[in-house]
């Protein structure tokens, strides 16, 4: 039986897919596009980078749409070196001249970082929610999977347990450490929509859902309008724009309920995972 149902409370047959929506406050072209996936399209939530240029008006979005689960995408790098970021955190040692660092400038670091560092942004990135007016519901990572480093991931199921969350846990041999504490993790893997081809994507995003097994799956997909002035800004475009015409296809919800899938945000997940007193 799929671990994640037993833990949920699920028949072992269910298949349950959490379908989130990344990257929430990077453009406001992103956030009109996950407004509206969640909203009327088959999204169930998605995760807010409060570090980001369009973080104000995603924020005034969700106070807007209290419906909108949302949880904190925890951002320690920056990909768009043209149109740069930095962290919440002034002068913090993570930024270089303001700015975070690319990915790969990330992970080719000699050193781990320094946790007090992280530490810090990220309280600061959480804290920042509170302009929403509620709670966020999980902590995922931008970028960087499972945090980019043991330490990292560790510090960040601390600050999930102190602040009530949920966090996004995907790689072994972290998923295993999570299923001997019985928190509900995903029992068959990460889909991150950039790795999906662009060439014929709804079909492919079709037979996904088609083949999907019993148990829980999680999707993150990276909605955006993709208006010309937007497209100048990013490369993944049409990643996000193909993304956002799926969700909000007649097609999706069909292929939901002919498979039998249900959709979840991380609020079940949240609720089991352990509070620190």
């Amino acid at each position: 039986m799929p671990l994640a149902n037993t833990a949920l409370g699920r028949p072992p047959e269910a298949k349950l897919l959490l379908l989130n929506c990344d990257d929430l406050g990077l453009d406001e072209d992103v956030n009109l596009a996950v407004v509206e996936a969640v909203r009327d399209g088959i999204a169930a939530s998605t995760s807010l980078m409060t570090a980001c240029p369009a973080a104000a008006h995603a924020m005034r979005l969700l106070r807007r749409h209290p419906e909108i689960p949302y949880g904190v995408h925890l951002t320690l790098v920056c990909e768009r070196p043209r149109h740069p970021w930095g962290p919440l955190v002034s002068a913090d040692p993570l930024a270089t001249d303001g700015r975070l660092p690319t990915p790969d400038a990330w992970r080719a670091r000699p050193h781990p970082p320094r946790l007090d560092h992280v530490e810090r942004e990220f309280r600061a990135q959480i804290d920042a929610t509170t302009a929403t007016g509620r709670a966020p519901t999980h902590l995922d990572f931008h970028c960087l999977a499972d945090g980019g480093h043991p330490d990292v991931l560790d510090l960040t199921l601390a600050l999930g347990a102190e602040y009530g969350l949920a966090v996004r846990v995907w790689l072994p041999p972290a998923l295993d450490r999570m299923r001997e504490r019985g928190l509900p993790v995903v029992d068959h893997g990460f889909l991150d929509s950039f790795s999906v081809p662009l060439d014929d994507k709804p079909a492919h995003y079709a037979r996904l859902l088609a083949e999907l097994p019993p148990g829980l799956t999680e999707w993150a997909l990276h909605p955006a309008l993709a208006r010309p002035n937007y497209r100048a800004l990013d490369d993944g475009w049409r990643v996000r724009r193909s993304d956002y015409e799926f969700l909000l296809s007649p097609e999706a919800p069909r292929l939901l309920a002919e498979h039998g899938i249900t959709v979840l945000d991380y609020r079940p997940l949240q609720s089991l995972w352990p509070r620190s007193t």
